[in-house]
């Protein structure tokens, strides 16, 4: 199983690199705000995209609509006649008829 290394564990052992670091004569160096790490300042994303080759879009609600058709299809409807009381004003039955 591997040790677990703790927050402070970790931190410590930063502090210790970054020690070693300045008593060897390293110096960290300030950049001024907004300069890019990039020698040519060429945004590197860009290069992979184009503008010139777009897709037509789909429409969220035509796709959403046609997932919710297939999760919830109509039920075959009951092609047997059913049989129907049928009761007078008062509630009492009167006959069963037939509906399709």
């Amino acid at each position: 199983m591997k040790p677990i290394i703790t927050k402070a564990q970790i931190r410590a052992q930063l502090e210790q690199a970054m020690a070693e670091y300045h008593t060897k004569g390293g110096e960290v160096k300030d950049v001024p705000r907004g300069l890019s790490g990039l020698t040519d300042n060429v945004n590197i994303f860009a290069q992979g995209f184009s503008r010139s080759h777009q897709q037509a879009r789909t429409s969220v609600s035509d796709e959403v609509k046609a997932l919710e058709a297939r999760k919830h299809p109509e039920k075959p409807k009951n092609r047997r006649p059913k049989r129907v009381l049928i009761k007078d004003d008062f509630g009492e039955p009167l006959r069963w008829v037939w509906e399709d």
